[in-house]
């Protein structure tokens, strides 16, 4: 880091001949630092100061010791300060050379320098890709290769191939010989957190990493490969905790991340016994070739861990998400209070006030971005319209609330809290369609006749008065209420005819009904803990909102790819490569039905005609796995892809428009489709498709460590709920068999986790897996996907880093199934989305 400050031209040097200009810089701080002290001196005030200057450059140091300049190392001078020695944990280990030392031992290969890597790149001796480290086995990793026209993936076993990359650097393989190559493991293999720091025979864990391999038909085969060397490290601070056999009086410990694709880190400190149960945050120095462990320094504490506040901080910071309060410079651009529309805000509206509009949503919600109403024409034909919020109408294009809602790129939902991409004021008042109030929305309104046919579309900014919000409950029930025939519920009748219509011919082309197990809790309003767990129940009205803001995103995505061909941002769902469904495809077999895939029509007939009168709940179970084999749905700029369809939807063109107050994107379509319709005009950056392009990648991942956060958070209030209860007992439907365990769900609950057959890595003796069915034969007993089996459900609270629900099998009874290791988990496979509300896919 260089600290530029003012100095005067006494200080000024030229730089001599063939000096570099390194050395030119460093002799210029050091002639700085002289004058200082020499100027500071003269001053009867400052008599007593000393100008330090600090460099970890030894040449540097040497030659300013010989000019008579104080000078230290920086970690000479954090030494020094003896009245802070805390200061020291946070001093990085800057030279991995001199760690080695520490060991003769080379446990890994030495990484080729990066001109040698990128030359083999370029001969295609070696891959680039993206290195992820295997969740449930540590000794396994995947590496996602750049650059292919279909992405490709490698396979990394074994802690040598591994050879130090971290999850999400940016790495260079070389492919093994085809006779190497691996299937992707079968186990769950998680790496020992009360090994001590000795323990470090790479040879033994890779040993166990053997023991498990399954035998496997060369189909099963995929590329394999070893890491060569290390492109670009990802590295970020880490939130954990010390590990607990280490808490003694020595200096060097080892951290254990929450985050498990994360190796523990070596790291110096002279607080162990403060920072025990405490969560901590780590960053990683370097890892040299003698080390079992990176190496690091501890940052900060965070708080007790367990407790509320200390946990969400964690996950928030797990998943990078922006959760600083809004500054000063951002609420700078909020408007004046009290707010009302304006003549000007007019121009260019149609005011709508007249009509019928209500919100449906889910219980307390305040960010209501969307509105509906159905009115009969005096032709006979409907008129149906979607309102949305006219959050552009208040962030407008390059200010700082602008740009920090495009940093954060969408709300992220925990189960107690609400982390706002945009500043209260907007999303819970100005914005919020809320009912009897004056709002400023987005409309798209079209006209339909009976049969859900559309017989034109119109845009256009409006103001709206809606005369309801309410729940999907209550909804609901006006519907189906004989005795109601006011305005709202005779729309909200036609909204959910027209709607049904709509969705049968969407299924009808393709689209596909996944499922997801979705929970609530019901919080304490004391305690703020859950005190009731339950999966969420989909009423009519949740479908019938979804089919209009779905139908809105498909007009809207037309209307904008029209007018702006090359920057128009879209939405799209990749299908899945085959593979993916392997595992689909197997479950329904073991049962006796057949899954086809061979398109998103042909799956969704399979999955509708998938049904066992004697089993009713195996299509659900079906539709859950279908959803474990899905891509991830991803934003995009029109001009820089050819490929728009959207596989769940069966859509040949599709964006977000309905949810502006949560979403950013949803507020560059807004602004694409006012351009459009001629009441706004464009800028640079909205037909700059590169600047789109990297937005899109920015509210890609946002949207993903969302979800992330999402789910975790629910997780940690699982663990919350069953902590007083003890051991219950439930019903569960296994969904994925493995070679050493069982992933089981219970319904009841929306609950995963995994049963184990095995303790410390070493299978129990007579356990039979067959990758074919799937299948595993435990003392005789066979368990395949989809049985249904009982399951005994309790808090593990033994490691307070890792706290999990540990699941044990009660029936069928299997002498000895425990779970030594299980962090359950609320979703095997992390890509699917989960929702808010009503939007989809």
């Amino acid at each position: 880091m260089n600290l530029w400050v003012s100095v005067p031209r006494e200080t000024y040097i030229e730089q001599e001949r063939g000096e570099s200009a390194n050395d030119r810089n460093d002799r210029a701080i050091r002639v700085a630092a002289k004058w200082y002290q020499e100027h500071l001196r003269k001053s009867e005030r400052e008599e007593n100061v000393t100008v330090i200057l600090l460099t970890n450059d030894r040449k540097n140091k040497e030659k300013a010791v010989e000019e008579g300049i104080t000078t230290y190392t920086c970690e000479e001078y954090i030494k020094s300060l003896t009245d802070n020695p805390e200061l020291v944990d946070r001093l990085a280990c800057l030279n991995d050379e001199e760690n080695e030392i520490e060991s003769s031992k080379i446990i890994f290969p030495e990484h080729l320098p990066l001109s040698k890597l990128q030359q083999g790149i370029k001969s295609g001796l070696y891959l680039q890709g993206t290195f992820r480290a295997n969740r449930d086995n540590y000794l396994e990793a995947t590496v996602w290769i750049h650059g292919n026209d279909e992405e490709k993936e490698v396979i990394i076993q074994g802690l040598r191939h591994l050879n130090r990359a971290v999850h999400e650097d940016i790495v260079a393989v070389q492919l093994l010989s085809k006779d190497a190559w691996a299937a992707p493991s079968s186990v769950v293999l998680l790496d020992d957190e009360t090994k001590n720091e000795e323990e470090e025979d790479i040879e033994k864990e890779e040993e166990d990493q053997s023991n498990l391999k399954t035998s496997v038909n060369k189909a099963m085969l995929r590329p394999t490969g070893r890491v060569v060397g290390i492109i670009k490290r990802n590295w970020r601070p880490f939130c954990g905790m010390l590990s607990k056999s280490h808490i003694k009086e020595a200096r060097r410990h080892l951290f254990t991340p929450a985050d498990r694709r994360i190796p523990r880190i070596r790291i110096e400190t002279r607080q162990a016994s403060i920072l025990e149960g405490q969560r901590i945050i780590v960053a990683i120095d370097g890892w040299p070739k003698t080390s079992r462990y990176p190496n690091g320094h501890f940052v900060k504490n965070l708080g007790a861990a367990g407790d509320k506040e200390t946990e969400t901080e964690v996950l928030l910071l797990e998943h990078d998400v922006p959760h600083q309060p809004f500054s000063q410079a951002v609420l700078s651009f909020l408007p004046q209070m009290p707010w009302n529309i304006t003549d000007q805000d007019m121009k260019q509206r149609e005011d709508l006030r007249h009509l019928c509009v209500c919100s449906v949503d889910p219980p307390g919600c305040t960010d209501i971005d969307d509105a509906l109403h159905c009115r009969e024409l005096e032709n006979g034909n409907l008129e149906v319209g979607v309102h949305i919020a006219d959050v552009s109408h208040f962030i407008r294009p390059g200010n700082a609330l602008d740009q920090e809602s495009a940093k954060r790129g969408t709300t992220v939902y925990l189960c107690e809290k609400r982390i706002d991409m945009v500043p209260d004021l907007l999303s819970s008042n100005l914005c919020s369609l809320r009912s009897n109030v004056d709002r400023l929305a987005f409309s798209c309104i079209w006209e339909m006749n009976q049969n859900a046919e559309i017989l034109a579309t119109r845009f256009t900014k409006s103001v709206i008065n809606s005369k309801a919000s309410l729940t999907y409950a209550e909804a609901q029930m006006k519907i189906d209420s004989a005795a109601l025939n006011d305005d709202i519920t005779t729309s909200l009748r036609g909204l959910n005819r027209l709607a049904k219509i709509l969705k049968k011919r969407r299924r009808e082309k393709g689209a596909l009904t996944l499922s997801s197990p979705e929970v609530r809790f019901h919080i304490d309003s004391e305690t703020h803990d859950p005190i009731d767990l339950q999966t969420k129940e989909l009423k009519d009205t949740n479908s019938m909102v979804e089919e209009f803001m779905l139908l809105a995103n498909i007009s809207v995505a037309q209307k904008i790819n029209e007018e702006f061909s090359e920057h128009a941002l879209l939405r799209k769902h990749p299908a899945p490569p085959p593979s993916n469904y392997d595992i689909l495809v197997k479950a329904a077999k073991s049962k006796g039905l057949e899954i086809k895939t061979d398109s998103a029509k042909a799956l969704a007939d399979s999955l509708d005609t998938a049904e066992s009168p004697s089993f009713p709940y195996l299509n659900t179970l079906l539709r859950i796995l279908a959803t474990r084999c899905m891509m991830q749905a991803v934003y995009f700029c029109s001009g820089m892809d050819s490929d728009f369809h959207h596989y769940g939807l069966a859509s040949p063109i599709y964006t977000h428009f309905t949810s502006p107050i949560r979403r950013y994107a949803d507020i560059i379509v807004h602004r694409l489709l006012a351009v459009a319709i001629g009441v706004d005009g464009t800028y640079p950056d909205l037909t700059d498709k590169h600047k789109l392009a990297d937005l899109c990648k920015n509210l890609n991942y946002r949207h993903k460590m969302a979800q992330y956060a999402q789910r975790a958070s629910v997780a940690f209030h699982t663990q919350l709920f069953f902590k007083n209860k003890g051991a219950v007992s439930e019903e569960a439907y296994i969904l994925f068999v493995r070679k050493n365990a069982i992933v089981v769900l219970i319904p009841k609950y929306g609950l995963e986790g995994t049963v184990f057959f095995e303790e410390k890595a070493k299978p129990k003796a007579g356990l039979v897996y067959n990758d074919e069915i799937p299948s595993l034969t435990v003392e005789g007993t066979t368990f395949c996907t989809f049985d249904k089996v009982k399951v005994s459900i309790m808090l593990d609270s033994s490691n307070i880093q890792h706290q999990k629900i540990r699941m044990t099998l009660v029936e069928p009874k299997i002498l000895g199934s425990s779970d030594p290791s299980d962090a359950t988990q609320l979703s095997g496979n992390e890509e699917p989305e989960t929702k808010k509300k009503k939007l989809g896919k």
